[in-house]
């Protein structure tokens, strides 16, 4: 299955936007909560421009998101989310030395954000840079009352399964299943991962779950649960699967790749 899809439909890059304090308190003053009248003008008009970029980058006008950053960021120079959604915006448009800096910048005004540190995570992972993406990840699951783990659990094991940490990347998919048990996109890759895993039983299990809800039902969902029976010796059930793929995916990458027998194995 490809992953960026399921992980797109999973609005598995949502921001999270967050107010930002601009009125520190008295030196001998205990610190209070900061609320949205604690903000000058200015940060509420760059916090306006953010909030207007992220509704543009969400509907795919780059542009327009990367032109709204430019200014919240004239305005406020150290608002870490548009520095981390200016990343996502820049990785869209495949400018990777552009995405990489804005993703650090944002890093280095809010270390421990961990909205940024999955984004940042998941951009590296994408660019195989595995390696660095790991702690990344770590560190936002480490985030205390952090809302959000079943989606950095989710990107996590996709990352371990791409680096061939099949073991590890069963794990966190696990526990993003704990999490989401009904999300469909966790259960696809969970069930991808038993099948590199020989665990073939336990693999039908959780595609099972998804192809058994019309919404959920894809080429891909359908190709998964074919390669499956075949290791498990069912000749019918793959056959079964294969006949729905070609039914109603007929054009597919997957109905070609099971009328041409190519299984991967």
């Amino acid at each position: 299955m490809s992953l960026r899809r399921l992980l797109s439909a999973a609005s598995s890059l949502a921001l999270a936007l967050l107010l930002i304090a601009c009125a520190a308190p008295p030196s001998n003053a205990s610190r209070d909560v900061t609320t949205a009248s604690d903000q000058t003008d200015t940060a509420r008009r760059a916090q306006l421009r953010v909030e207007l970029a992220s509704g543009y980058f969400s509907r795919g006008q780059r542009t327009t998101a990367l032109d709204e950053v430019k200014q919240a960021l004239a305005l406020d120079p150290n608002l870490a989310e548009a520095y981390n959604l200016r990343g996502l915006i820049y990785a869209g448009m495949g400018e990777e030395r552009l995405a990489d800096e804005s993703f650090r910048h944002a890093l280095q005004l809010s270390p421990r954000d961990a909205d940024t540190l999955h984004n940042y995570g998941w951009y590296l992972c994408q660019q195989k840079r595995y390696g660095e993406a790991a702690p990344l990840f770590a560190q936002a699951l480490a985030t205390p009352q952090y809302r959000d783990a079943q989606r950095t659990l989710l990107a996590q094991g996709v990352c371990l399964a791409r680096a061939g940490q099949n073991t590890e990347a069963e794990r966190s998919l696990m526990r993003a299943y704990e999490l989401d048990p009904t999300n469909p996109v966790v259960a696809v890759n969970l069930s991808e991962v038993l099948l590199r895993r020989g665990e073939y039983e336990r693999a039908r299990f959780y595609v099972r779950r998804v192809n058994g809800n019309a919404d959920f039902v894809s080429a891909q969902t359908l190709w998964l649960a074919a390669r499956i029976e075949r290791r498990l010796g069912n000749a019918q059930g793959m056959r079964e699967f294969g006949t729905q793929l070609r039914n109603r995916f007929p054009q597919s990458p997957e109905a070609q790749a099971y009328d041409g027998g190519r299984f991967g194995e």
